[in-house]
């Protein structure tokens, strides 16, 4: 997402303002590699696994219209009429996603900031990784499957499935750290190709049994779900995993535009998944022995390899989008405050966006093979996935409730009304979902219970250590009414404090005032705060304040989809008339040293974690691209 958007928000910049067609058909195809390979990759195993689960209930063509018609209308009520209709319409400043929607639901609410918005933020968030765990494992498993549908080699080749997808997925991880700048521009063509060999296959088989063309009705659909009762229930945790991805359309908005993405969903993704699934559909009702395989046994022998292979790199290239997906949410999340400081590094000095988070990516690798060892076939992972990704959608129905009525102030029974209806099918596709709990579904949960653990704590710890250190702390025009009756020795240069609050004296100076005993010529309080929005102008990047001659407070904003250089945002200071040289400017930075403590206001157990995560953060020198050789590091040791 963040990686293989290749410079994407400058193209949907121009072509939003000029029109030009070139640029907006260029986005629309970008689109189609980087937000739909998720979802064009539900086919090989979505309806394999509805057909599955119906043998219990009745079967034959009753099951097959059924299913087929419930996946039809899956796509168009949940992708089509949720999210291109109605959720695209809610950007933050053109960004999309869990966490772009939590900072615009805070920053219209009447209340200003919500405990319970940011709670639906967090929850929404750690939903978003186990996805991001399940999706590339499933995916690329599913069609290394397709090896033993291989005409006359198949059952050799069948021992070799699970370490080839393994060998798959370990090289996928390990090229992370290079970037996918120079190949991106492929995942959009292939990907393309990949859609249209989906219409192809299922137009092929549509003549199987033309009758199928009545599972387009939701009648069979509801009279399938009546019929089986609770088995049809079960079906539908099945029936989900057609439009897993479709929250991908929301969170990239911010790469491709609303328009691109909507008119490659209506233009060619939708048109192609219905004719698969049609044409799978009319394979098994001519064929009932196709239904264990449905995908692969539509290929014909003669097409085998090309297709298969194709399905393989479009697995490839939805795992990608994943992965890159996770590391631009771990840069938000950080950024708002949600997760310490994470060493985040760029793979392109040109083009923005471009980001690498090690950590992440180890994390992903390894329970990506877990997982692979674990369940060892697309079909039992399949039980495991769905319930992050329903929950996620439902944490973004209940935000959306904030937006209908707080940004757009449409009247109270309108926003009810439409996020009764959506969260209605969350909640029904989530119940059926969590059926599956011992079958796999526990595990995105325990993943999500364990990362929203992680963030609010983090958050609760931070904000603890914050109030006790401004308790602790002189206010900044105390000290500086202080400084200038009884005032220290004076050294030559410029002196940057950092902090996170402004308004009190920051630890390192009062530290360099007890132990050195020398004020600085110039100095400066700097403080780095993220905006509610995803990026900040260069003019409004620097708020610059004057407390007296020795002292300026100086606030840089960032946005959460930016990474923060304070070198370079220090540039932008000469255009307010504080000139300085930065590599004649010496930072100060405090480095608190925690331990816990019973009368703290978490339980021992979060003490500890907060201070492991403290200990594990990357260093602020790195993070905020300060140059080593300027900082100067001061320790303290706090309770928390």
């Amino acid at each position: 997402m963040a990686d293989t958007a290749v410079d994407a928000n400058k193209a949907s910049e121009d072509a939003s303002h000029s029109g030009h067609k070139e640029g907006f058909w260029a986005l629309a195809l970008g689109s189609v590699g980087v937000v739909f390979g998720d979802i064009g990759t539900s086919p090989l195993y979505a309806m394999r696994e509805a057909l599955g689960h119906s043998r219990g209930g009745g079967g034959g063509e009753m099951a097959v219209l059924g299913i087929v018609s419930l996946i039809t209308w899956a796509l168009i009520l949940i992708v089509t009429v949720k999210y291109v209709v109605f959720l695209m319409r809610a950007d933050n400043k053109g960004e999309g996603g869990t966490l772009a929607l939590m900072a615009l639901a805070q920053r219209v609410s009447p209340g200003g900031r919500s405990g319970a918005i940011f709670l639906l933020g967090v929850i929404g968030a750690a939903l978003f990784y186990g996805d991001g765990i399940i999706t590339p494992a499933v995916s690329v498993l599913g069609s290394m499957e397709g090896m033993k549908e291989i005409p006359h080699v198949g059952p050799q080749l069948a021992p070799f499935v699970l370490p080839a997808a393994a060998a798959i997925l370990v090289a996928l991880f390990l090229v992370q750290s290079r970037g996918t700048a120079s190949v991106a521009k492929l995942f959009g063509p292939i990907t393309a190709l990949w859609f249209l060999t989906l219409a192809g296959l299922g137009l092929y088989h549509i003549a199987d049994d033309l009758s199928i063309f009545r599972a387009l009705s939701p009648h069979y659909g509801v009279v399938f779900l009546i019929k089986n009762g609770f088995l049809g229930f079960i079906i539908l945790g099945s029936v989900f995993l057609a439009v897993t991805g479709a929250e991908a359309l929301y969170a990239d908005m911010g790469h491709f535009g609303k328009k691109p993405i909507r008119a490659a969903w209506v233009g060619l993704i939708l048109p192609s998944l219905l004719l698969n699934y049609l044409g799978q559909g009319a394979l098994v009702l001519s064929h009932p022995g196709a239904r264990d395989n449905p995908f692969f046994q539509m290929i014909p022998e003669i097409a085998y390899w090309p297709v298969w292979l194709l399905s393989i790199a479009a697995t490839i290239i939805a795992s990608q989008a994943v992965i890159t997906g996770a590391f631009s949410m771990t840069q938000q999340a950080v950024l708002l405050g949600l997760f310490p400081r994470i060493d985040i590094r760029r793979t392109s000095e040109t083009q923005a966006g471009q980001i690498f988070v090690p950590s992440i990516n180890t994390m992903l690798m390894v329970g990506v093979l877990l997982l692979l060892f674990t369940f060892q076939t697309s079909s039992n992972l399949a039980s495991a996935y769905g319930i992050a990704v329903t929950g996620s959608m439902f944490v973004d129905t209940l935000l959306f409730f904030v937006i209908i009525r707080y940004m757009w102030k449409r009247p109270l029974w309108q926003a009810i009304g439409a996020c009764a209806f959506f969260g209605a099918i969350d909640l029904v596709f989530i119940t059926s979902n969590l059926l599956k709990f011992f079958h796999g579904a526990w595990l995105p949960l325990a993943l999500g219970a364990g990362l929203i653990t992680v963030m609010l704590t983090w958050t609760r710890g931070a904000q603890i250590l914050s109030d006790k250190t401004r308790r602790d702390s002189v206010p900044l025009t105390e000290l500086a009414d202080i400084l200038k009756a009884r005032g220290p020795h004076r050294a030559p240069g410029t002196a940057i404090f950092l902090t996170s609050d402004p308004d009190t004296a920051p630890v390192a100076l009062m530290h360099n005032l007890k132990h050195n005993k020398v004020l600085h010529e110039k100095n400066i309080i700097l403080t780095v705060l993220t905006a509610e929005t995803p990026r900040v102008r260069d003019d409004d990047r620097i708020k610059i304040e004057p407390v007296n001659d020795d002292f300026k407070k100086v606030i840089i904003s960032y946005g959460f989809m930016e990474t923060p250089n304070v070198p370079k945002a220090l540039g932008l200071c000469r255009k307010q008339g504080l000139k300085f040289d930065i590599m004649a400017t010496s930072f100060f930075l405090g480095r608190r040293s925690v331990v816990p403590s019973a009368q703290s206001g978490m339980p021992l157990w979060q003490d500890k974690i907060f201070i492991f995560l403290m200990k594990n953060a990357a260093n602020p020198t790195d993070f905020y691209k300060i140059p080593p050789g300027r900082v100067v590091e001061m320790g303290a040791q706090v309770t928390v």
